[in-house]
């Protein structure tokens, strides 16, 4: 674990310990991308572990609307049993400007919300407003950041040198963690690697099964 993170393992404890059970804070050390997750306080909520990498990072974080000043308050995400979890998301810099981590902050609002519902029963209120949606855009910013995201993930591996197979399961790690929603990575990720655009998609292919 990055040294600086140390200090945001104790703010995590702080953070799940006064707004209870409901509450769940997650340090991410982003240096380290398929085992990101390096401490978690109160992970009931999300089921999130130690040694779980950034699943919604790209997706929910830098492509979100709300996504400003390296951080994205209150969005909304859904979880696989319907549960609705309210999150606030900060990347950590270092003393060089470096994004080395992330701080998230997980509340599950399902009983809030059932609560507004029948409060509106009740009171004859109007229903509640649509949670917000995601938007798909990303400024130069955030695909700066991407851009060394990518990097951290190939790391310092000799990609000229790698197996189909391996490189095939770079890629797949990359797509399952939502790198290709963004637009100009498949290009980013081929010049990495050496390779062309077209050899990035066929990887993407193998890694989902597909022939080409």
């Amino acid at each position: 674990m990055h040294t600086l993170l140390q200090r945001y393992c104790q703010i995590a404890d702080v953070i799940a310990g006064t707004f209870g059970s409901r509450c769940e804070a997650v340090v991410h050390d982003l240096s380290q991308p398929e085992s990101s997750v390096v401490y978690v306080a109160n992970g009931s909520v999300t089921d999130r572990a130690v040694g779980q990498s950034f699943d919604h990072l790209v997706r929910q974080v830098l492509m979100n609307k709300k996504f400003k000043d390296d951080r994205a308050i209150n969005y909304v995400f859904e979880m696989p049993d319907h549960r609705k979890i309210r999150s606030s998301s900060l990347l950590i810099r270092d003393e060089e400007d470096k994004i080395v981590g992330m701080l998230c902050i997980n509340y599950d609002i399902s009983g809030w919300l059932q609560m507004q519902e029948e409060l509106g029963r009740m009171l004859c209120l109007e229903p509640a407003e649509a949670l917000p949606q995601e938007e798909k855009e990303v400024t130069p910013d955030v695909m700066t950041i991407i851009d060394d995201l990518i990097q951290k993930i190939v790391g310092n591996q000799d990609v000229k040198n790698l197996t189909r197979k391996k490189c095939v399961e770079l890629v797949r790690f990359m797509d399952e963690k939502g790198v290709f929603l963004v637009k100009g990575t498949v290009d980013k990720v081929a010049e990495i690697m050496g390779v062309t655009r077209v050899t990035i998609y066929s990887y993407l292919d193998e890694a989902k099964g597909k022939k080409r």
